[in-house]
């Protein structure tokens, strides 16, 4: 091989190999033993192929997307997860998304952003979800001042129509974003339980508004690799198996509270579950009920009716299928009928009407069954395989006549041991015990906010932490609402449970409730905090969980010597170290 030659190799070699950035002219200099028409010639194939590899090798940069920011504010978890599925989909837009919960910006910072959706729940009487409160606060008092009309937002609330203040949070936060100058690019959409199809509605027409198509960067070629799903979710569950309903509560007791064992086995480990995590779990209506609905308009169950999962007939559909106790906005459209009381159902909506309605007129106006979310009560390092629930059955009187929860009454009498029923877990971001097994956890529980302190305790010895435990709880009676007594009794015995702080509100003329010993017991509370303590909360969100919380500032404020100031700075230090956790509904 002569010189020239190899010279002539070793230049088309290096030229193959060189990156894209070299310019065409510098593969093959003048000093190669072409012809020049023949060096430009090969200079332009070799440019091809130079462009052919930096493609394959993804050296090409892509163009950023338009930055965009979503912000939840989620309880149970719901939001978080459409605030996932919503990044996803806004690359695919042409925007690159940070999600944050709402808790996580500052509402000031909204001046500087130009694009914005938030998804955000509500609970109890109208408020925020915990992990939105700040925002939520901050914002409403209008102390950030004006918004530019640049920041381009729209808003998605999810709730539950049967409750009074229906997405009364989300709706504050649309209105107030507007009030203060931004641009809704789309109005605010307010999604009921069933809210899969509102909200995917919704996101459809918030990035077809005009200000999102005119502001969408270069939608990239890249992919973003699917999240792989849980196998068994709302829509897929587990059919696991009922192993004991057992009723917790006296024979005097104005409850009842059922323990209820659950068999996982089958489920692998989809279904591992932590403490803290909730159990969501699919009811059927009671067969009693169906046939009272259906003697009331004249159908005998046997008619064909079209579902959105298909065809399906009547009484099939009202057992498993369709909501049979709420009215809504929907319910009233459909049937043609004028709203009643506040707290009629649809038994009551129907008798108070002579108006004949065909069977598909009748499951068009109802919404769809839903599961209901418990607390889990036990540890899975205590009960491998099972899964234990803490349940009070819902019965009371409305409009003359006994009426009954769904969901409870399924678990504590409807579903025989031995039967199945759909199930899947529900991951709770927040709600768990520490890792650091000697930080001290305080519980506070009363009636079937025990649930996830069961599991709690559970856990601490079975991992043989070292940690002091405190546990607040209480009820009625005693005698008869003393949920887990022998169990609870033991731990005291064993030194597992180091102070346990009982509250029986009918027992005595002074009414006594879990925040009345939390201000009593106030500066050994307050000790504890100081200490490093972790506050968990479980149960009723309008009137237990707001007085304890009011009752936790009495005692910061009181014991620490603080003002209104250093109190609400000691508990915003409590909630962002996770210190103040509430599992309340």
């Amino acid at each position: 091989m002569s010189e020239d030659t190899k010279s002539v190799i070793d230049q088309l070699a290096a030229a193959i190999g060189t990156t894209h950035t070299k310019a065409p002219a510098a593969f093959l200099d003048e000093s190669a033993p072409f012809e020049a028409e023949q060096r430009n010639w090969l200079n332009g194939l070799l440019t091809g192929l130079n462009a052919i590899a930096a493609a394959s090798q993804g050296d090409a940069e892509e163009a950023p997307g338009t930055p965009m920011n979503i912000l939840y504010g989620s309880q149970s978890g719901n939001a978080e997860a459409l605030s996932k599925d919503l990044r996803k989909f806004a690359k695919s837009q042409g925007f690159e998304a940070n999600v944050s919960e709402l808790d996580g910006v500052d509402p000031a910072d909204l001046a500087a952003m130009s694009h914005v959706l938030i998804v955000c729940s509500t609970f109890g009487e109208g408020e925020p979800p915990d992990n939105a409160r700040s925002f939520y606060d901050a914002l409403m008092t209008g102390a950030i001042g004006e918004l530019p009309s640049s920041l381009n937002f729209s808003v998605c609330g999810l709730g539950d129509s049967s409750y009074a203040y229906f997405n009364k949070c989300a709706q504050d936060l649309d209105a107030k974003l507007a009030e203060l100058g931004a641009t809704r690019v789309h109005d605010f959409v307010s999604c009921d339980v069933a809210f899969e199809d509102d909200y995917a509605d919704w996101k459809k027409a918030a990035f077809e508004s005009e200000a999102f198509v005119s502001a969408a960067g270069a939608v990239s070629g890249a992919v973003e690799p699917e999240e792989p799903g849980p196998k068994f979710d709302k829509n897929s569950p587990f059919l696991a198996t009922l192993m004991v309903a057992e009723n917790l509560s006296g024979d005097k007791s104005a409850k009842r509270v059922n323990h209820i064992e659950i068999s996982l086995a089958g489920g692998t480990q989809e279904l591992d579950y932590a403490v803290g995590d909730a159990l969501g779990v699919w009811p059927t209506n009671c067969a009693t009920e169906v046939q009272e609905l259906l003697a009331v308009t004249g159908l005998n169950g046997r008619e064909s009716v079209q579902l959105k999962a298909g065809p399906a007939s009547l009484r099939a559909a009202l057992l498993t299928k369709l909501d049979i106790a709420t009215v809504n906005a929907k319910t009233l459209e459909t049937w043609g009928l004028e709203a009643g009381a506040d707290d009629q159902q649809v038994i009551d909506l129907l008798k108070s009407s002579d108006k004949a309605i065909d069977a598909q007129t009748l499951v068009d106006g109802l919404r769809p069954l839903q599961p209901r979310l418990y607390s889990i009560a036990s540890s899975p390092k205590a009960h491998p395989g099972e899964v234990h629930l803490t349940v009070g059955e819902v019965h009371y009187e409305l409009h003359g006549s006994a009426r009954k929860g769904v969901a409870s009454t399924f678990l504590g009498g409807r579903l025989n041991a031995g039967g199945t029923v759909g199930v899947y877990l529900q991951r709770s971001a927040h709600f768990h015990i520490p890792a650091n097994d000697d930080a001290p956890l305080i519980m506070i529980g009363p009636g079937t906010g025990i649930a996830p302190f069961r599991a709690f305790l559970e856990e601490r010895e079975a991992r043989s932490a070292a940690g002091k435990n405190w546990l607040f709880f209480g009820d009625q009676h005693e005698a008869e609402d003393f949920l887990y007594r022998d169990q609870i009794s033991a731990w005291q015995a064993s030194g597992l449970l180091n102070n346990l702080s009982l509250a029986w509100s009918r027992d005595t003329a002074e009414k006594i409730y879990v925040q009345t010993l939390i201000k009593k017991q106030g500066a050994e509370f307050f000790a504890w905090l100081e200490e490093g303590g972790y506050i968990y909360i479980c149960g009723d969100a309008s009137r237990m969980a707001s007085d304890v919380d009011k009752a936790l500032r009495e005692v910061i404020a009181e014991h620490g010597g603080l003002d209104d100031v250093g109190t609400q700075a000691y508990m915003d230090k409590l909630v962002a170290e996770h210190r103040y956790q509430r599992d309340v509904y």
